[in-house]
Order: structure tokens, then sequence, then C-alpha cells
């Protein structure tokens, strides 16, 4: 399956991609696609209620899509995680996953504006393979990780760098900023998506493509990433991880670094689970 949220920013209601159409399932599904849906098995009572309603009300291309999953209790990313991204930014290969996270509120949908954040001049990309924890998760064997994906999602994983790196402290000062972390347009199943470590993946400023890899190329595959995560931590059900971008960030740029600036359109894509669209704004006061 491949789940969609649709509607205005607050308001989503949750829907199913069949057949390249979006369909209304708010009549089989009551919540939302949140930690309560996929703890009660909700992605196989979805599947099961689907064969026998034939008929749902389709839903306009129109409509504005919001994040696939209801706001999970933790976003959880990996930096480092491609050895030609540790190049390029000058970084050592780590020997263990390099965690941080990305505030909820960044959450946004797929094709929401980019809102560069006030006083901020290195707003950067990151095309990025997420999933979507399906049940509770602790202490995980990489073995039976897999029976804890719900599902996987193309993100960009924004950074402000100068928040990030000449700011002291920890990362999430440049990962968190509202509209930092787009996620779809769909939640893939994996069933549906493929060998997600042969995946095409790319991102494109402005039309020029500065991101074209292949999730092939991650130091930390996602089965050892789950095993890994689960053994400092519980991980929800409806949680997203980032696994980490491939070079060709802003950041990496030689001689001089491009940064995102208003007006600039950023587009994405990983075979088999969709594409998205930012158009970057200046930050306004409300």
């Amino acid at each position: 399956m491949k789940l969609i949220r649709f509607g205005e920013e607050g308001k989503e209601k949750p829907g199913v991609l069949l057949n390249d159409k979006r369909y209304d399932v708010s009549s089989i599904v009551t919540t939302d696609y949140n930690e309560t849906f996929f703890e009660n098995d909700g992605l196989a009572k979805l599947e099961e209620a689907l064969k026998n309603n034939p008929s749902l009300p389709e839903v306009s291309d129109s409509v504005r899509l919001g994040s696939p999953v209801a706001r999970p209790s933790k976003i959880i990313c990996i930096g480092l995680n491609y050895v030609d991204h540790c190049e390029e930014t000058g970084a050592a290969i780590p020997e263990e996953p390099i965690i941080f996270f990305k505030s909820t509120t960044s959450l946004c949908g797929p094709n929401d504006n980019l809102i560069i954040p006030k006083n901020s001049e290195k707003t950067d990309w990151e095309v990025e393979l997420a999933f979507v924890v399906g049940k509770k998760a602790s202490y995980v064997s990489e073995e039976d990780a897999p029976n804890y994906i719900a599902g996987y999602c193309l993100l960009n994983d924004y950074s402000e760098r100068a928040f990030q790196i000449e700011r002291g402290g920890q990362w999430a000062k440049g990962k968190g900023s509202d509209t930092f972390a787009p996620l779809g347009p769909t939640m893939v199943t994996p069933d549906e998506a493929g060998d997600v470590n042969n995946l095409k993946m790319w991102l494109t400023v402005n039309g020029k493509t500065f991101q074209n890899s292949n999730t092939s190329n991650l130091i930390f595959k996602i089965p050892f990433l789950v095993h890994y995560l689960s053994q400092f931590m519980t991980l929800l059900p409806g949680d997203v991880i980032s696994t980490g971008t491939p070079p060709g960030v802003g950041l990496g740029i030689k001689p001089d670094p491009i940064y995102i600036k208003a007006g600039d359109v950023i587009e994405l894509g990983i075979e088999g689970l969709g594409t998205s669209k930012q158009t970057a704004v200046a930050y306004q006061q409300k």
C-alpha cells in the first residue's frame, strides 16, 4: 500500500494511493496514521478493508498532501552515512552511526514551501531515504529488524549549516526549523517498496542536479539502524528514521558552497517512493 494524508495543514485526513489515484479512507481509518494506528495493526486492517471496499471517495490531485504520517513521537536522523558525503564535508567515516534529532514541528507536507529561518544564510538540502517504525522496538536484533518497519518515505533533511556547525552544541540547532522535514508524498509499505538497498535518489535546485546517488551506498543499512537505535531508546510506532544523505549538498560544493535563497525550487525523488517539490520563501513574522 501507499499511504497519503491530504487536506489543509492541521486538518489532514488519511488516504491511499491506488493506481496513481488518491482515495479518502477516513471512513475506515477513524483516527489518523499515528502511533495508535500502527500499534493496533492498522496496516493489516486497512489492507483487508480495502479488499472489501471497492468504492471510496476519490481525492482531487489539486488537494494539498500532508506528511503521510501524523506527527510522530520522534524524528531520528543518521549523519554521515554515505562514504562520499563524508569525503565532501571533510569528515571521518564514522565507526558507529551518528544520531541526531529533528523537531517534530519541522515535519510538513512534501510540497509545502520551505521557510528559510530568520537570520539564516546557510540553509542547505539533503535528499534521504526514511522509514517508519511499525511497532514498539526495544533491544531488537538485526535479524528481526525488518519486522519492525511499517514503510518507507522520501525526506528532505533541510539543514541550516551555520546553526548546525558554527553555533556550538548539537546538530539539532540546524535541523529543527519549521518546514525542515518535508516527508512523502507517500509511505510505501515494504511489499511495494522494492529493494531499499538499491534505489536511485536525486535532488535538483532550480533544475540543476546536485545529488544523484543510490541507497546501495549506505554505510549502515536499515536493519542495523533499527537494531542499533533500539539499544539506546524505545522506538514507538509511527516514529520516523531518516538514514542520511549522499554527496552533493550545498556545503560540500568547492570552492564556494551554495546555499538556498528565497525563490529557489528544490525537487527530489527516490525510485518507487515518489517525488516532492519545495519552493523556498523568506521567513516572515506572523
